[in-house]
């Protein structure tokens, strides 16, 4: 379902802020894989999201989403079969329109873009079936302006819009960072149960060392643009921190020491 095959991306090239974020990058997904990414600063998380997502070209290698070469694809031809939520609760939706315009815009992805026949009350019907389902009483709220939502609401938002027309494959870009933990955790349970009530094919990318163990069926870590550690099944089942910070020792030849990881 998801091919990455030795993607290489190095931004600045021949100038003395060159930096090599992806140094042929391999991963392959299944369908209905939920799988967490870990790394340090600069490991070429994010930066491999922005790749499958088509934000700028690779230098070489190749990107297939569902038996289709996305390689050579604009970002806004890859939107049909992707689904994205960012760190910032800001992004992702319209501020100023309101909550169940969002969800229509977001229903008709991938269509010709109009409000002109409005909301149906069948689609209002659904709406507010989903909204429920999240347990935050937006339901509730579907003509009030995004804008004035929290954050942990936004995002949930931001999740069930990137959600609606099942994509083939859901990319959550450290999409609790910006949330006091309470709400990350509620943002995160939200998550993985949209996940795997339409068994998505997901990548997580994440700072905080408990989550990537506790959630999905497999983790990678990052180091230096590749993978160095794939964590599946029962091994990931019985991971613990301390373990994974050994596997990356070893798997890399140094000591795992990024502060904002170790203290998540």
């Amino acid at each position: 379902m998801l091919d990455l095959k030795n993607i290489r991306k190095t931004f600045n090239a021949k100038t003395v802020n060159e930096k090599v974020a992806l140094d042929g990058l391999n991963l392959h997904l299944n369908d209905g894989d939920f799988v967490t990414v870990i790394g340090g600063n600069g490991a070429g998380k994010s930066t491999m999201l922005n790749a499958i997502a088509g934000v700028w070209p690779v230098d070489s290698g190749s990107i297939i989403i569902d038996g289709t070469d996305v390689t050579g694809l604009p970002e806004h031809k890859r939107a049909a079969l992707l689904g994205r939520v960012f760190q910032d609760p800001m992004t992702g939706t319209a501020a100023t329109m309101q909550i169940e315009e969002n969800l229509a815009l977001a229903a008709r992805r991938g269509e010709k873009r109009t409000l002109k026949i409005g909301i149906t009350k069948e689609e209002r019907e659904g709406y507010y079936e989903k909204l429920a389902a999240l347990g935050l009483g937006l339901e509730g709220r579907m003509t009030t302006k995004v804008g004035l939502l929290s954050g942990g609401q936004r995002q949930a938002l931001t999740l069930l819009m990137a959600t609606l027309k099942k994509p083939k494959l859901l990319l959550l870009d450290e999409h609790t960072a910006a949330l006091d933990p309470r709400t990350a955790a509620k943002v995160l349970e939200i998550s993985e149960q949209i996940v795997t009530e339409h068994k998505l094919m997901t990548l997580m990318v994440t700072h905080n060392m408990r989550d990537a163990i506790r959630y999905g069926n497999r983790l990678i870590m990052m180091n230096e643009g590749h993978i160095i550690l794939d964590i599946a099944g029962k091994d990931k089942e019985n991971l613990s921190i301390e373990m994974l910070m050994d596997a990356f020792a070893q798997a890399s030849g140094e000591t795992f020491a990024n502060d904002r990881i170790l203290l998540g």
